[in-house]
């Protein structure tokens, strides 16, 4: 039996398992399970690996994108660069770290955008704010990164709602953070929605709910929105193909 999972904490509302249970079934792949292994902390991932000496491979999730990265051989170059993993590839005895996200992230951005994406505002700093950047970087795209705390490189949700300048210059705003997932639906990224207008674009990196409550704000003023289905699809096809490479 081919083994693989997903780790990460908490893991009530998987987006993974569901999709390669489909998968499996769908293209008639044959001795292949996909398990939650919900941890709250990192130091239980090699209990994981050594308790399941058939695990092929695990998707990352939160808190442990940039935790895990001790527990590994090596990484893959560019998920080296990024500094977070999303993917590993166990084979051989060695544990080999991807970055997933960020092939999800650019190959959906561009078929949303196409040629012509704006500079961005990224909200947040884990794991897939890591990705994110990374990729505008490679596709050429300005950005400023916002978080709650004052940093180095860094702007604020205040700053933000100091100066209108912020918002009007950078029309793309991606959301990398997990506020307003299911259940906690109500909450969102705490930017001045009453500066959003027509010529917003938001990308909500949250798929459930389809729309989020951030994506509505951006709706209500004529702005255009994306939520992360598309992206997660297409980071779990490129696991897929890592761990039968």
């Amino acid at each position: 039996m081919r083994k693989f999972g997903l780790i990460g904490y908490p893991l009530g509302h998987s987006f993974s398992k569901k999709y390669f249970e489909a998968k499996f079934e769908k293209e008639d792949i044959q001795n292949c399970r996909f398990d939650l292994h919900q941890i709250a902390e990192i130091s239980a991932f090699e209990k994981i690996v050594n308790e399941n000496p058939e695990l092929e491979g695990l998707s990352v999730t939160i808190p442990h994108k940039q935790a895990v990265i001790p527990f590994l051989d090596r990484l893959d170059p560019a998920c080296e660069k990024i500094g977070a993993v999303n993917c590993i590839h166990i084979k051989n005895g060695l544990k080999i770290g991807y970055n997933t996200d960020y092939i999800g992230f650019k190959q959906s951005l561009h078929q949303w955008l196409g040629n012509q994406i704006p500079s961005a505002l990224v909200l947040g700093t884990g794991g897939a704010s890591r990705a994110v950047k990374q990729a505008l970087t490679d596709l050429e795209v300005d950005f400023l990164s916002v978080s709650r705390n004052p940093g180095s490189g860094l702007i604020t949700y205040e700053d933000l709602a100091k100066d209108p300048s912020l918002m009007e210059n950078h029309p793309l705003i991606i959301n990398t953070t997990p506020l307003g997932t299911f259940p906690k639906t109500n909450v969102m990224a705490e930017i001045p929605v009453s500066q959003l207008h027509s010529g917003h674009f938001i990308y909500d990196l949250v798929y459930n709910p389809a729309i989020t409550r951030l994506m509505k704000a951006c709706l209500d003023q004529g702005g255009k929105v994306k939520n992360g289905q598309d992206m997660l699809e297409l980071q779990a096809e490129a696991a897929w193909k890592i761990w039968n490479s």
